[in-house]
């Protein structure tokens, strides 16, 4: 979570600095499984005039890149046997800049083994409480801090729908939380993970982390960080990792966020469509983990909602990474300036590494449902923030699960 602007989750300050990025929601990753290059059009990832090529398989069933995809993603500064071979460690920030207009997210096989994911750190995001003494609106009283409580192992048997987005920023590997959600466009078969927007982009100093993968159920049996050091990759990953082969923002985030305070984070959500690196046997992301969360966008105010549930890895000391955690508590409101919707708030303790995790609480409906995700929060941790879910969002979040209808 970011300090109060969430530090990406709070605590250690680094790994996720962001730097000057043009206004737009959506990014286009390539990946070798299903390469495709798009033209982004701000805030509309199904801009006219996209321009998408598919790999092809052989018949020893290895994909191969079509020439005329190399062609124009070499057109826009991309070598894509280069990138994997290194080049995507080159942070130039004119480059970056450049290449947030349209970004390439080619799948490379091995790249997060157990002990990169294991070393990746929470994105730099804390917030000081002076950084608050600004906010206008209604804001109630700092909540109580909630212990937060370990998920008992095997998380998938107890939160199918949890897990971690790894990703490489300028200041390293960083690591965020996130949720299987439901896909409108195919029910039951859904390939979409939901977390924070600074997971995802770094604001509006910055442009779009690579490498940008999603496990579920990290560490599924709740190994200790010590067991995890010779672990294999199936230890930490045992749903496999899927990597996104898309992503959207808000166009607020984008031109608004930062590392630190609480800039943007009223529009602190994403969404990444994603694919497995390797084969799932042709199933989706939500047959594989057996369960997707519905989202919920007109969730009630603030003052009707009796609990909430805030679940994640949080990095940050006291905690290692390692290990689900969860906060229960009813939410109070953030006000961070009075222009933008109001936010939730509740006590918890989970520090950074919880950015981007989902919030539950019932829906609409009566049934379990997302209703926000972990931004922000102090330095010294105590409580967590998140934005709730309206319009904005659902337009994100309408506008991936559109762009992978037909397909």
């Amino acid at each position: 979570m970011r300090s109060t602007r969430p530090r990406s989750t709070i605590g250690r300050k680094g790994r996720a600095r962001r730097r000057n990025s043009p206004v737009l929601a959506a990014v286009a990753l390539a990946s070798v499984l299903a390469l495709t290059t798009t033209a982004c059009d701000s805030g509309d990832a199904t801009a006219d005039g996209e321009a998408s090529a598919s790999a092809t398989a052989s018949d020893d069933g290895k994909f191969r890149i079509p020439a005329d995809l190399r062609d124009r993603l070499r057109e826009h500064g991309i070598d894509i046997d280069k990138w994997k071979n290194g080049a995507w460690k080159n942070w130039d920030r004119d480059d970056w800049l450049r290449e947030a207009n349209e970004y390439i997210n080619p799948i490379i096989e091995g790249l997060w083994n157990p002990d990169r994911m294991r070393e990746a750190e929470e994105p730099d995001q804390g917030v000081e409480a002076g950084d608050l003494s600004g906010d206008r609106g209604v804001t109630d009283p700092t909540p109580e801090p909630v212990e937060a409580q370990a998920v008992p192992p095997s998380y998938h048997a107890n939160d199918a729908t949890a897990g971690k987005v790894f990703f490489d920023s300028p200041a390293g590997s960083a690591v965020c939380s996130a949720t299987v959600v439901k896909d409108p466009a195919h029910p039951g078969k859904s390939n979409l993970v939901w977390t924070a927007g600074h997971c995802v982009h770094a604001g509006k100093k910055g442009g779009w982390y690579r490498n940008i993968a999603f496990v579920p159920s990290y560490n599924d049996d709740g190994k200790p960080v010590e067991e995890l050091e010779n672990a294999t990759r199936e230890d930490v990953a045992p749903y496999g990792v899927w990597w996104g082969d898309w992503a959207q923002t808000s166009d607020q985030w984008i031109e608004q966020g930062g590392s630190t305070g609480g800039d943007g984070a009223p529009y602190d959500f994403a969404v990444i469509h994603v694919t497995p690196e390797k084969g799932s046997g042709g199933k989706s992301l939500e047959e594989i983990v057996g369960s997707a969360l519905p989202v919920d966008f007109k969730a009630p105010a603030v003052p009707r909602v009796k609990s909430v549930t805030a679940i994640g890895y949080p990095a940050a000391r006291p905690y290692d990474g390692q290990k689900l955690y969860r906060c229960q508590d009813r939410p109070g409101r953030l006000s961070v300036t009075a222009s933008d919707p109001t936010m939730y708030r509740i006590g918890c303790t989970m520090t950074g590494g919880s950015s981007g995790g989902g919030w539950v609480a019932t829906g609409a409906d009566g049934n379990p449902a997302l209703v926000s995700n972990t931004s922000i929060g102090p330095v010294t941790s105590g409580w967590l923030a998140g934005p709730r879910l309206g319009d904005v969002a659902k337009g994100v979040y309408d506008s991936v699960s559109k762009k992978f209808a037909g397909r």
